[in-house]
């Protein structure tokens, strides 16, 4: 990719109601745009992190048996009346009528509509169990949409959904998808803890989420030293001077649901014994939008961003020192349609505008490596990796082993 046709281009401020670090970041560097409070555009480049987040979601759900797929995010009344919670969920819903008077809510999550699904296609025990999930926009009434794009009305998310014939079936699934996303979040590189909640609006037992520990938080978890799991301030119980505690970011969560959502919409199965049982149920949500804020919180500077290499939007930001018209220019076109035909993803600065500026979209973007061609570097390229301050003069064989590191 060209910078000088890469859409939009960096602006030199942050927004001037931008409290946040990733509102601040994420829109100075040319990621997100805001049309409205909670509602956000994911620009090219925002759009090339939260595929790579997703792909690593995808990975890692697809090795415990979910199968992707894609539900509709426009809802009718009647399926939400089924479990009662066009009532209960009232506050965070939102809902419309249209021209012939038909009710209808904007997806907020997939629970009612998963279970309509499978109890069309699902009769037996031999049906079972089954793990299906999407990734789609959700729509909630935040009453305080704030933080940039980690507190949205609107946003994406993965949600995996799991049926099974009974609660020990349920609970070693439901363990399978706490260690898979163990796994993505160690991937994405985050300092996590796993945190016993309260269900809010999914269920009346305890959860689970997965708390990114960082000062942007709004959340206080609570954890003694040598415990695997957390705790939520909301359902802390005991003395607080005898734990540990952090604010944190939630970028995830897994509930256990049981039978309820089967018994109101009518799912059952057959047994091997002809007899009619519930299905058993299970959510489990990652807020992808959410993640990339998340990331912004914690990997950054004081100029910029810094992404992990596994969801940076580019592998590399290759600078050209000279204008697209000078003598060198051919060279940084030439290093770029190599490493190009090499399988690496570029940012090529090909503009003809002053190396301070350049430099600085590039701590700005926060590309994990910076590859410099000029007339110093003659046939050789310089590299620096955007956390350290010392560069190295390679050879274009010795970048690419770099790379494959």
């Amino acid at each position: 990719m060209k910078q000088s046709v890469l859409f939009p281009k960096t602006r030199k401020e942050a927004p001037k109601d931008a409290e946040s670090i990733n509102h601040k970041l994420l829109v100075k560097a040319g990621f997100i745009d805001q049309l409205m409070a909670g509602s956000w555009t994911l620009l090219p480049l925002g759009f090339r992190v939260v595929a790579k987040i997703n792909q690593i979601i995808r990975e890692e759900i697809n090795a415990i048996g979910g199968q992707e797929m894609l539900m509709p995010l426009l809802h009718p009344k009647e399926i939400w009346n089924e479990t009662g919670r066009w009532d209960k969920a009232d506050e965070v819903m939102y809902k419309l009528t249209d021209s012939r008077k038909k009710e209808f809510a904007l997806s907020f999550t997939h629970e009612e509509i998963v279970m309509d699904l499978l109890r069309k296609n699902i009769t037996s025990y031999q049906d079972l169990p089954v793990a299906i999930y999407h990734f789609s926009t959700k729509f909630r009434n935040e009453l305080r949409a704030k933080s940039g794009i980690l507190r949205g009305r609107e946003f994406m998310m993965k949600d995996l959904y799991s049926a099974h014939t009974s609660e020990e079936d349920l609970m070693d699934y439901y363990e399978k998808v706490k260690s898979a996303y163990s796994k993505i979040f160690t991937r994405l590189g985050f300092n996590f803890k796993i945190v016993k909640a309260s269900g809010g609006v999914f269920t009346d037992k305890f959860t689970h989420e997965f708390q990114v520990l960082s000062d942007a938080g709004e959340d206080t978890i609570y954890w003694k030293e040598g415990d695997k799991e957390a705790v939520n301030e909301e359902i802390m119980e005991g003395d607080k001077n005898d734990y540990k505690s952090a604010k944190s970011i939630e970028v995830g969560n897994i509930f256990p649901l049981g039978t309820w959502y089967a018994e109101r919409m009518r799912f059952y199965y057959m047994d091997n014994m002809g007899k009619k049982k519930p299905v058993w149920f299970g959510s489990y949500g990652i807020g992808s939008t959410r993640v990339m804020g998340t990331l912004v919180e914690v990997f950054h500077d004081d100029n910029g961003i810094i992404w992990p290499k596994e969801v940076s939007p580019f592998d590399i930001h290759l600078v050209g020192l000279n204008g697209p018209h000078s003598a060198e220019a051919p060279r940084g076109k030439k290093v770029y349609e190599m490493l190009t035909k090499a399988g690496v993803e570029v940012l090529w600065d090909d503009r003809d505008i002053p190396a301070g500026e350049k430099f600085a979209d590039a701590d700005l973007i926060g590309v994990p490596v910076r590859l410099v061609v000029s007339d110093k570097t003659g046939d050789k390229i310089e590299w620096k990796e955007r956390t350290s301050s010392e560069s190295k003069l390679l050879s274009f064989d010795e970048v690419i082993k770099l790379l494959d590191r």
